[in-house]
């Protein structure tokens, strides 16, 4: 089930966006073993989305016998990835050389903050400083104001976690074309990078201020890509880029045409978005919602995680389902043929040791 149905790949045990790509992986099928440290075996299961539909072993990589049993396993294995930093598999003794030895068609995906090379490729840092070195941070937050990290969304899972997954799976690709593995390096400063590319663009062309943020059209400085408090202290958004998606906000919400000419002059930006924010105070959350809601406006209420799980699109599309005893997101994408499921739900450190290594190196 799920379209990595058989293929199988080892997930060296680390933190943040490595165990997230494992569970992208394991939701499209991928049979993922997760390899964590010895630890006591009475360790009870951790209700982790992260966790999901992944089988846990634990070795000792300081044994010899135990590095002996993870080499095996990886003769077995499509593709093995890694969130330490760079030389740490070298200094177990399972650096790529030695695991290519082992299984020349192994895909190995290695992913840091910085990248496994460079100045900065050994020092420690987090989203907040990889998103900073590639102008990502300095372009966010309203004007007057310090720039403000988006949780860690940006650096860890979209230039991390998203592009391991994309190299695996076209590493993948490739090999079954060449029978030949490679190593992936995945840095989240270049994945940042990328992701900012839209933004280089608009710069080129004169459209967006590399030297200020909150005055430009998707950082809060339009009136009509911003967010506004309503009378109920919630919020909604307004995402009105297109023309005609702007002349139907000012029909649906009775502003005068004649005031809000020129959309996309900056000049005007500041003086309308007050103009707004005084409007939309004037309703609650709802009321909006009954008024712009499914419209052409390009609207929908600003909701917390919790109240997202209960609003009728993603009630209807089953964006989210119950496992481990708590409200999590469901497989994305969704394939129309090999559809994804979570098989079950997070594993104990070391709960499958035993039968893992009984199924790949007994058969």
């Amino acid at each position: 089930m799920g379209p990595l149905k058989g293929f199988k790949i080892i997930e060296m045990a680390g933190l943040g966006p490595a165990p997230f790509a494992g569970m992208l992986l394991a939701d499209m099928g991928a049979e993922v073993i997760l390899v964590e440290r010895k630890t006591d075996p009475q360790k009870k299961r951790i209700p982790d989305c992260n966790r999901r539909g992944k089988k846990s072993i634990a070795l000792n990589l300081k044994s010899a016998e135990d590095i002996g049993t993870l080499l095996q396993l990886v003769e077995k294995a499509d593709a093995l990835f890694e969130g330490f930093r760079p030389g740490v598999m070298e200094r177990l003794g399972i650096g790529p050389a030695i695991l290519h030895q082992r299984n020349p068609k192994l895909v190995i995906g290695r992913m840091t903050g910085w990248g496994q090379s460079g100045p900065l490729a050994k020092a420690a840092g987090h989203d907040i400083n990889y998103i900073s070195l590639t102008g990502a941070l300095r372009a966010t937050g309203r004007k007057g104001q310090c720039p403000n990290p988006p949780l860690n969304l940006v650096g860890d899972y979209g230039g991390g976690g998203m592009f391991l997954v994309t190299g695996i799976l076209a590493a993948l690709l490739e090999t079954q074309k060449s029978g030949k593995g490679q190593v992936i390096d995945v840095a989240m400063t270049d994945g940042t990078a990328v992701l900012m590319s839209v933004f280089n663009s608009l710069h080129k062309m004169g459209m967006w201020s590399e030297k200020q943020h909150g005055v430009n059209l998707l950082d809060s400085g339009a009136h009509f890509y911003e967010v506004y408090e309503t009378k109920d202290e919630k919020y909604i958004s307004i995402g009105a880029l297109e023309p005609q998606f702007y002349t139907l906000l000012l029909e649906k919400t009775g502003l005068d045409p004649e005031e809000f000419t020129n959309q996309l002059n900056p000049q005007t930006w500041t003086s309308n978005k007050e103009k707004l924010e005084l409007l939309f105070k004037t309703k609650t959350r709802d009321e909006w919602c009954a008024i712009l809601e499914g419209t052409d406006v390009c609207f929908a209420p600003v909701l917390d995680f919790i109240e997202a799980q209960e609003h009728p699109h993603n009630v209807a599309r089953n964006t989210y389902f119950e496992l481990d005893g708590f409200i999590q997101p469901a497989p994305a994408p969704r394939f129309s043929r090999t559809v994804s499921k979570v098989q079950f739900g997070s594993r104990a450190a070391g709960e499958d040791t035993e039968a893992v290594l009984r199924d790949w190196l007994e058969k």
